[in-house]
């Protein structure tokens, strides 16, 4: 293309990483939840970070389980955001679209009766959790 090795690979990295991105937020839209869920997923929130951090650390869960709760952890600790949030109504709720989908692999692997042993919430909560995971 530019005739450099350099930054032909610069491009190429460059326009690699915006495909990802795009791919990511596409996919984040489509798994939303729909309708009031999204807003009961960023109330519950407090208590389904508690939530994961007990599943995370539960040893009887199967190890693929208890790694994409890590990953989860570790995403929702870093500062920067798939999704800025200045963009409307997916700037802030990204964090609770990532958590449900998320949340929806791991009930379905680890079955409900382990999110439950670890649900710090109400059973109201638990209620809106398992209409957000379509459980």
């Amino acid at each position: 293309m530019t005739g450099s090795f350099w930054w032909d690979l610069l491009i190429g990295v460059s326009a690699a990483l915006l495909l990802a991105w795009v791919a990511l937020a596409v996919t984040l839209v489509i798994v939303r939840p729909r309708g009031g869920l999204l807003r009961e997923a960023l109330r519950l929130l407090p208590d389904v970070l508690r939530l994961v951090r007990r599943l995370a650390g539960d040893k009887t869960l199967p190890r693929g389980v208890r790694i994409r709760l890590g990953l989860l952890l570790a995403y929702l600790a870093m500062p920067i955001d798939l999704i800025p949030d200045f963009i409307p109504v997916l700037g802030y709720a990204d964090d609770a679209i990532i958590v449900t989908a998320v949340l929806r692999s791991v009930v379905r692997r680890a079955g409900i009766d382990a999110v439950r042993r670890h649900w710090p919430g109400t059973d109201d909560g638990f209620a809106a959790l398992q209409r957000l995971t379509r459980l």
